[in-house]
């Protein structure tokens, strides 16, 4: 016959081994599922590009950006997240490209012609530009992908969303951006 106090200590230790269990597997489960929501304020001039464009969309240069709302969005042909999101990016753009707004895209870490394949296969109609190395995503300070940073007209950065986003939610950041600068 087994003592009682072993019988208890038994179980306290299965239910503890559930508990820890049941933390892992949730913790593992939303690993791979950044929050669509992580929006951090940031400050400071946007770094600059002066890049040629992959999709021959013209030179990406501090004139093209200058006086506007830009949304800078980094993404690559191997993230999934970044194949999600595209869609709402590209509807946005023909939304916003003719109220003071300049979209650029940032393939970060990519093969070129796996790039140029994404670029046509989502019809993407602003620039984008290379970024082998990843330099511009650390200038950006840009901690994974996808990833997207708003800067205001003065050409301050002011909000870095991290994780796909939806549409509703950049056009919230954008008509904010838009109205304060009105």
């Amino acid at each position: 016959m087994t003592p009682r106090w072993l019988t208890l200590r038994r179980g306290i230790a299965l239910a503890t081994l559930l508990a820890i269990g049941g933390t892992l597997t949730a913790l593992i489960a939303s690993a791979d599922r950044p929050d669509p929501t992580t929006a951090i304020e940031v400050a400071g001039p946007m770094p600059e590009i002066d890049e040629p464009s992959i999709n021959d969309l013209g030179r990406v240069t501090p004139d093209l950006v200058r006086g506007k709302v830009v949304l800078v969005n980094f993404w690559a042909s191997w993230c999934g997240p970044c194949r999600r999101e595209q869609p709402g990016l590209s509807r946005l753009w023909e939304e916003y490209r003719g109220r003071g707004v300049q979209f650029l895209g940032v393939d970060f870490k990519d093969d070129e012609a796996a790039g140029l394949a994404y670029l046509e296969e989502f019809d993407v109609a602003y620039p984008s530009i290379e970024d082998p190395t990843g330099i511009v995503a650390h200038r950006f300070g840009i901690p994974y992908l996808p990833a997207t940073v708003l800067v205001d007209r003065s050409g301050t950065m002011r909000m870095r969303l991290v994780g796909a986003q939806t549409e509703t939610t950049l056009r919230g950041y954008l008509e904010d951006l838009l109205a304060e600068s009105a």
